[in-house]
């Protein structure tokens, strides 16, 4: 009784405060909720847009497995959807206040009395049927829906939906949602939500109207009849409240009562054994507060009171807002008394005035608690699940950024090793490759030299190899022209089969070797996967041979034999045999002309037919006539006419120089000579003739193509040596090709490491800095109510 009196005096002395608070200043304790909502609002969005660019910031990496798992992917979207979820709920949240209490308890009239307007049905009697939750609207029009439809309805029909006389009544546990203009009323604007329930005790179903309707409400009022004491079926439903809620903020409401002004000598008596019996039940049963705060929480009103008096109230103020100055201010008003009498007509009920500071009293309690219980309820448990979001993020950005400059060391490293080896293959290659034409340049000229001599050495022998050629000899012309083709394929067989005799080991040997050790040298400079395949580069099985055609059957043709017989002692003979030297001199001077190599040579991949060269030559060259004397001009047209008369003449000259006696005897022998010569010219005789001329005439015409033919073979060398080596040189050029592309990748990939571990440090950052605005948040608005 004496916390009431205090509280009534308290209450009396700051009337023009209580008056203040009436107007709701932008001091109320509602606006701590509505600013906390508009923070948090504002932090979520910016945790949406963070959510966002991080997940856009992880799509672009997800395609690379080694700067983030797929784990880590999906949990980073998956924060999106919660996010969203939480935005979602943090735009719907209000502070949510839920009426219970027996049936004509009188919960509509006061949720009328705090909206100081006459909103809810109420009456005698069992009036609420369903719920009913008030809620501010933008609009200037009240309108209402029903659950689970979007239709807009007259908020006049909320008296026959709501109503529970009406015949076409909704289900208990149907929510109608009641939009009224916030610029009507002031608690609205501050997302208040009042929710009015039909009486506890007409329903069993009080589970079912916990889980619906109570589970996200922020205070509890139990208005109770100060006529009666708490029923069990009031104490029923708290009870499963606090099995579901965590010490639910609860008010007790001891309604009308206005009835004790008629027993005004048990006034105390009965306003302390409700008192007793409320706070037993908060402190001792339900467990929600102590003594002392229990006993803050339980009131003594009269909500029609309280209601008669605002509305008209609000008829006062708008009859003096139309006035001039014939009136005072009612809120300048230094009498409270006054006010009141003004406010009510001058019919002020005895004890109204303490009802009244009672009410008031109760509503700016259940403001404080409201939005401290609302603040805490609905924003506490998101702002540690936006810290939880913005740690986890940091984290897997702070292990992203950990992979990746771990990845980016790792990339520079390999980046360096890569141009340390291309730099160094590169300059060997420069190197072997000069090393490997000097090599292949000698080889060749040794290639050159010693195909020449050998070829001048099997030339020299020539005469034996057509020796050994033992086909019958005819000088028919016809079977002759045979034996030429023979002899022309046995001189080419032999040559070539001595040539390679005597050098196609050698040579297959040493460019064996060459091949191998380019092989080795190169196959160096390869990495690992790829030296196998220089086998392939290897030599092959067959050793390397070179081709040594000389074409003997073209080189020849313009061989011509001449089979007659001629006496060696023939004035012809002897003559020829005069001039043969002075010949022969001639002969080799045009043999010694300098012999331009054809554009055929270029290329020794074709055998070349040296003998086209040279066999339409005609090196012949007859004597000149001014070296001869006058004689044998004369002994040879005589000899060479036919005619009687020339040999008369040389006989007679004869005769009278040397005497018929030694012309005689040197007749005889002449004779016997011509006679043993001419029995002696038989084919056999042929033969050799023939081998021997044409011995000499091959010898001529190979001695021709000795240079042609070892630079042939030369060619042959170097086309084996230099494709061994161009393909050795492909292989290296592949390989650094693959290196010069796997430095542009590992370019392209440290480019990627180096904006994902950018990107990773402004997102990180970000994070910190969202983190700090949630800490900020829960000192400004959380840690402070506790």
């Amino acid at each position: 009784m004496a916390a009431y009196i205090n509280r009534t005096v308290s209450m009396i002395a700051g009337d023009k405060q209580i008056r203040t608070n009436d107007i709701r200043t932008e001091n109320s304790p509602l606006q701590i909720f509505v600013k906390a909502k508009k923070k948090i609002n504002d932090i979520f969005l910016e945790i949406d847009d963070y959510v966002d660019d991080t997940v856009r910031f992880i799509d672009s990496l997800k395609d690379d497995h080694k700067i983030i798992a797929q784990e880590e992917v999906q949990k980073v979207e998956a924060y999106k959807d919660k996010v969203q979820g939480i935005r979602y709920v943090l735009k719907r949240d209000h502070m949510k206040v839920a009426f219970f209490g027996r049936t004509s308890n009188g919960k509509s009239t006061v949720i009328n009395a705090m909206l100081r307007d006459k909103i809810l049905p109420s009456g005698i009697g069992h009036t609420t049927n369903c719920f009913l939750q008030v809620e501010g609207s933008d609009g200037e029009e009240p309108y209402l829906m029903t659950e689970g439809s979007d239709i807009k309805q007259p908020v006049q029909s909320v008296g026959q939906l709501g109503h529970a006389l009406c015949k076409e009544k909704l289900c208990e546990s149907n929510l109608v949602r009641i939009f009224w203009p916030k610029s009507k009323c002031l608690l609205l604007r501050d997302d208040v939500v009042f929710v009015d329930s039909p009486g506890v005790d007409v329903t069993p179903n009080l589970d079912e109207w916990i889980d619906k309707h109570c589970l996200d409400a922020d205070v509890f009022v139990l208005v109770a009849n100060a006529e009666s004491t708490l029923m069990l079926a009031e104490k029923n439903f708290f009870h499963k409240v606090s099995t579901k809620l965590s010490k639910p903020n609860i008010f007790i409401l001891n309604n009308r009562w206005d009835a004790s002004a008629s027993e005004p000598e048990f006034l105390d008596e009965v306003r302390a054994q409700h008192q007793d019996r409320a706070v037993d039940f908060l402190a001792r049963e339900l467990r929600v507060y102590n003594t002392k705060d229990a006993e803050e929480r339980v009131f003594f009103v009269s909500a029609k009171e309280t209601l008669q008096a605002r509305l008209k109230e609000q008829k006062g103020e708008s009859a003096h807002s139309k006035s001039t100055a014939k009136h005072e201010n009612i809120y300048e008003m230094t009498n409270y008394s006054d006010w009141l009498n003004f406010s009510l007509g001058g019919a002020l009920a005895e004890g109204f005035q303490n009802r009244y500071f009672e009410f008031q009293d109760f509503e700016r309690k259940f403001e404080e608690c409201i939005s401290k219980s609302a603040v805490k309820t609905k924003f506490e448990q998101h702002t540690q699940r936006g810290k939880h979001i913005s740690t986890e993020i940091r984290q897997t950005l702070n292990e992203i950024l950990d992979r990746t400059q771990k990845m980016k060391a790792e990339q520079m490293n390999a980046q360096k090793e890569v141009r340390d080896r291309l730099n160094f293959t590169e300059q060997q290659l420069i190197l072997l490759t000069q090393e490997m034409k000097d090599k292949i340049h000698r080889m060749v000229e040794d290639v050159e030299q010693r195909v020449s001599k050998a070829l001048n050495e099997e030339i020299r022998r020539l005469a034996v190899l057509v020796d050994e050629f033992n086909l019958k000899f005819y000088s028919e012309p016809l079977v002759l022209n045979a034996y030429k083709s023979q002899l022309h394929v046995h001189v080419e067989n032999g040559l070539g089969s001595n040539l390679r005799a005597r050098l196609s080991t050698a040579l297959a040997l040493n460019i064996e070797n060459s091949q191998r050790e380019m092989t080795e040298r190169m196959s160096c400079l390869l990495p690992d996967n790829k030296k196998q395949v220089t086998m392939s580069v290897l030599p092959r099985r067959e050793p390397f041979e070179i081709l040594y055609r000389l074409n003997c059957d073209n080189l020849c043709a313009d061989f011509h034999e001449d089979l007659e017989f001629r006496f060696t002692w023939g004035l012809t003979a002897m003559i020829n045999r005069f001039a043969g030297k002075h010949h022969n001199n001639q002969r080799l001077a045009i043999t010694n002309l300098p012999q331009e190599i054809p554009q055929a040579l270029i290329s020794p991949a074709d055998s070349i037919d040296s003998s086209k060269f040279v066999s339409t030559t005609n090196y012949f060259v007859p004597p000149r006539n001014d070296d001869w004397s006058l004689s044998t001009k004369i002994a040879l047209a005589s000899i060479t006419s036919q005619g009687t008369m020339g040999g008369l003449l040389l006989a007679g000259f004869m005769l009278k120089t040397v005497g018929w006696r030694l012309i005689a005897v040197t007749g005889a022998i002449y004779g016997t000579l011509y006679l043993y010569e001419r029995m002696t010219w038989t084919n056999k005789a042929k033969e050799r003739e023939f081998k021997k001329q044409y011995v000499n005439h091959a010898t001529q015409k190979l001695k021709l193509i000795v240079d042609l033919t070892s630079a042939n073979c030369s060619h042959q060398v170097q086309q084996e040596l230099s494709s061994t080596f161009a393909r050795l040189c492909h292989l290296v050029d592949e390989t650094t090709n693959e290196m010069h592309s796997e430095v542009k990748t590992i370019d392209k990939t440290l480019r990627t490491l180096e904006e994902a571990a950018t990107k990773a440090k402004v997102l990180r950052n970000k994070a910190n800095y969202l983190t700090n605005e949630l800490d900020l948040f829960d000192s400004a608005y959380l840690k402070s109510l506790h």
